[in-house]
């Protein structure tokens, strides 16, 4: 059984550093760090941090990750209004085990229902992303400094040309588990017996939205028979 945490201050959201940190400074000092060293380093460079999950199929290890190096951080989750109801029922389970503040993300309700009633996954996929995903959360991200998200260099080529720390429209990304690999990372989830999302052993290897997620081999499913590879966060 997993130990109960103690819980730091919250990070407060109004601090904004007045020095633009160097990026090429931070990947070489970070690159040195192991993940876990990364998660609790950013801490003393940064103070205006976000930190999201998709809870999809490789959330569980970034999650325990912050939890067994006791750090408190809410984390913001995007709810399209099309997930998987598997999805939400392990993104519940995950905020009970870890202990959990999670931020609901929602999309405009009239951009939402548009989206709903013109099934607008099957004809644009980009728009409908760009209005359940992108734009709720580019409202949030846009008060932070720096941005924690999950992605690993494995999962597709787009995602292995990527550094440790990235900017995107003034924000700073940060990758800490990027060069983590496959089976670096289900090793960790296997030896601590953490919890599976429900799909995966069902042939789901990378888990968004229901109605454009298919089985397949790591992104393979998602947008599948389309060029899209990724739905706008990362790009």
């Amino acid at each position: 059984m997993i130990a109960a945490v103690k819980n730091k201050p919250l990070i407060n959201p109004l601090h904004v550093s007045v020095k633009k940190p160097d990026l090429h400074q931070l990947n070489e000092k970070y690159q040195k760090l192991t993940p876990d060293e990364r998660i609790v380093e950013i801490y003393n460079d940064f103070d205006n941090i976000l930190l999201s999950s998709s809870f999809g199929t490789t959330a569980v290890f970034q999650l325990y990750l912050f939890y067994r190096n006791k750090i408190s951080q809410p984390v913001h989750f995007i709810d399209t209004t099309y997930h998987f109801k598997e999805t939400l029922e392990y993104k519940e389970k995950l905020t009970n085990l870890f202990g959990l503040k999670v931020i609901d993300i929602i999309p405009d309700k009239e951009q939402n229902e548009f989206s709903q009633l013109g099934e607008l996954w099957r004809y644009d996929p980009d728009q409908c992303c760009q209005i359940n995903k992108v734009e709720p959360f580019e409202k949030i991200r846009d008060k932070y400094e720096l941005w924690i998200s999950g992605l690993m260099s494995w999962q597709s080529s787009h995602r292995e040309r990527l550094n440790i720390f990235e900017e995107k429209k003034g924000v700073i990304k940060f990758y800490p588990i990027l060069d983590v690999t496959e089976e670096e990372a289900l090793r960790v989830i296997e030896e601590n017996n953490l919890p599976v999302h429900p799909l995966k052993p069902l042939g789901y290897e990378s888990i968004g939205c229901k109605h454009c997620t298919l089985k397949g081999k790591k992104r393979k499913g998602r947008w599948a028979q389309t060029v899209k590879t990724e739905c706008g966060l990362h790009l």
